[in-house]
């Protein structure tokens, strides 16, 4: 959810952003609130990449592996 506020944010005051990503991926346990949290911030990037073509970066670090490309 913060992902996803902040993404907003920046696009309502058109800010680049840049995440760093250190995570394994979603559990299994986590549920469908955590597949939906991913719809939403995957949803929040796609607006502000394509109403405002603002500078974005994503910076995986350790221990990032496949899980996060797989979630």
């Amino acid at each position: 959810e913060k992902i996803t506020r902040l993404i907003e944010y920046a696009t309502n005051r058109s800010l680049p952003v840049i995440i760093a990503c250190a995570s394994g991926g979603a559990r299994m346990q986590e549920g469908s609130l955590s597949l939906m949290q991913m719809a939403k911030i995957s949803s929040a990037s796609y607006n502000y990449q394509s109403n405002k073509k603002l500078f974005y970066v994503s910076i995986l670090t350790s221990p990032t592996t496949g899980g996060v490309t797989a979630s």
